[in-house]
């Protein structure tokens, strides 16, 4: 029986060059109108039992090449427990070595978080109790960015995830920030809470993650390079969140993402900005500094070159949020790799680990909500 390889559905992403008995020579599509590529998903049926070799063989190609060393894939069975399968890199060709018990399975970049499961997100915490829904605008397949907002403080915090749709760790993020957030028998959240008006947007980017793109929308545009001239024509899924920003105003923002390179969790902050003053930077250090102190799945030796001053990028979210509302804003970034300071042989870095850690970081912010 030939096995059979397909990425027909939702956020999949492979093309199928050959398949011989239990190998099969495959390569990861670019994104639309765009020459990013590294996220893949694909399924694989009619293989139980059998030890499969899968060569994806053009990721010298690929956006970020240094990603795939010491990197390994995750598969699934159930498609709700991912787990580290056997992966090797050599010579611009990723392999993975795998043998599912059953019938079917699914390999991913990292664990996917489908348009149904977002979906089901923006249903179940809309109904809870204090949560408010907002459709703020289409993106340019006509998906809807959609808000949840919760809280009555006077403190303006803004959480919003997957600009790059492949960086599925962060929407897996958002909805452990959800859970926390609406759990009534939180007292960290109650505080919260009541300190702060928390507008959270679960998915940036709902064209890109359809259509499994790496790092554009619908049209091949980096979000993360719009937000200093954001149009209806090219990034409107930028336009509308900045355009409630500009309703709300901006005191504490992070923009969550993943890193293809670094086997760690870092935030990048915005150095360089215009405006940069030493007590905004301050808090910014703060909050990066004990959140270190709080959990090991967190660190500040690992990260990006900072910026020199007056050399801060503004068309990117972070630095342009901070000089254009004074806000306390970062990036938060996390593996596709392992936590190399932390492994887990079998799960890696998770979409549970991912959970965690923003629970952890909506306990930092709680700390020094009063400060920003």
């Amino acid at each position: 029986m030939t096995i059979s390889i397909t990425s027909d559905f939702d956020g999949g992403n492979i093309e199928v060059l050959k398949i011989e008995g239990e190998s099969a020579d495959l390569a990861i599509r670019r994104d639309h109108m765009s020459d990013f590529f590294q996220w893949f998903c694909f399924r694989v049926t009619g293989a139980g039992g059998r030890r499969l070799t899968l060569r994806i063989t053009n990721c010298s190609e690929s956006a970020y090449p240094g990603g795939w060393p010491d990197y390994a894939a995750r598969a699934s069975e159930d498609g709700e427990n991912w787990r580290q399968v056997e992966t090797h890199y050599a010579d611009g060709v990723l392999t993975i070595h795998v043998e599912p018990r059953g019938d079917a399975l699914e390999l991913a970049y990292f664990a996917p978080y489908s348009s149904a499961r977002h979906a089901a997100l923006i249903e179940s915490h809309a109904a809870k109790p204090g949560v408010a829904r907002t459709l703020l605008g289409n993106s340019l397949d006509g998906r809807p960015i959609e808000r949840l907002t919760m809280g009555e403080g006077p403190k303006q915090v803004w959480l919003y995830a997957r600009q790059h749709p492949g960086e599925t760790m962060a929407e897996w993020w958002i909805e452990g920030a959800l859970e926390k957030l609406t759990d009534p028998e939180d007292a960290i959240a109650q505080l919260l809470r009541s300190k702060a008006t928390i507008h959270i947007v679960p998915n940036m980017n709902p064209d890109g993650s359809a259509r499994g793109h790496l790092r554009t929308n619908a049209v091949g545009i980096n979000l993360n390079r719009e937000w200093h001239a954001p149009s209806a024509e090219k990034s409107p899924e930028v336009l509308h969140v900045l355009k409630a920003m500009d309703g709300t105003g901006v005191d504490f923002a992070m923009d969550v993402h993943g890193d293809e390179a670094i086997p760690a969790a870092f935030l990048a902050g915005f150095e360089g900005i215009p405006s940069w003053n030493e007590k905004q930077g301050g808090l910014y250090y703060r909050f990066r500094d004990t959140l270190a102190a709080r959990t090991p799945d967190f660190q500040t030796r690992l990260g990006y070159v900072v910026a020199a001053a007056g050399q801060a990028n503004l068309s990117m979210s972070t630095p342009q949020l901070a000089e254009r509302f004074g806000a306390v804003s970062m990036t938060l970034e996390m593996p596709f790799k392992d936590n190399a300071a932390a492994p887990d042989p079998e799960f890696g870095w998770s979409p549970a680990r991912s959970k965690k850690l923003a629970h952890d970081c909506l306990d930092n912010l709680a700390e020094m909500i009063d400060l920003i």
